[in-house]
Order: C-alpha cells, then structure tokens, then sequence
C-alpha cells in the first residue's frame, strides 16, 4: 500500500516537475554526459541541431559524444522536460526549459499586516 502511495506521489512530483521546467540547480544531479549537454544549451539557450552537432564536434576528445550518444542525451533530456524541442530533421531546434522564478510574496504579506493592522486599531478605538 505504501509502495502505491509513494508512487502517486512521486508522479505527480514528476508532472509538476515538467510543467514548471528545470532549476539550473538541478544539473549537478545529471549524468556526465546529459550534464555537458545542458552545459552547451545554457551558453546558448537556442540551437539548432546541425550547429548543436557541430559544437559537440569542437569539444575536446575526453568530452565529445557521438552522434548516437548526442541523440539519445537529446531524447532523454527532452523527455524529461529540460529541453524543448521544435521542428524536425535540419530544422529541429532545442531550447533550454528554465523553471520561472516565483513572484514575490513581499508585496501581499505587507498588504495583509497592515490591513490586519488597521481592523486592530478600529477594533481598540471602538472598545472601551
């Protein structure tokens, strides 16, 4: 029973996960070679799969993967939402998928004291 509940929560984790993007935080976590991957999508945060092909081609000998290891990192790294692919065949672009950042909760934890604030004082002026 535990084993059905952990699951059901680690996939909803797991749909959160795609739909909000990728931390850049989170790269430690990556395979070394999914992780030089996304190192390159980061410099640029678009390409296109014959110029990705090309810087892979550039890197040094200890880093290049090959073709078959370029598209199956690819493939793993877009199945797991952390990149975007568009296109196909030449025109097949990939872009970085980022996690937004949340927006700041300053500007409504203020706005609730001082309206807390302001019924208090009302409250304390009206009673003896």
């Amino acid at each position: 029973m535990s084993g059905s509940v952990f699951n059901r929560l680690q996939q909803k984790l797991d749909v959160e996960k795609r739909e909000a993007g990728i931390s850049p935080l989170e790269l430690a976590q990556l395979p070394a070679s999914l992780r030089k991957i996304m190192r390159l999508m980061l410099r640029e945060v678009e390409i296109a799969y014959p110029d990705l092909c090309q810087a892979v081609e550039t890197m040094p000998p200890a880093d290049r993967l090959n073709r078959a290891e370029l598209d199956e990192a690819l493939e793993t790294l877009t199945r797991q939402n952390w990149l975007i692919r568009r296109g196909e065949g030449e025109r097949m672009n990939y872009t970085v998928n980022l996690r937004r950042k949340p927006g700041s909760q300053l500007a409504k934890s203020f706005w609730a004291a001082l309206d807390e604030k302001i019924a208090q004082s009302k409250g304390g002026k009206a009673s003896p």
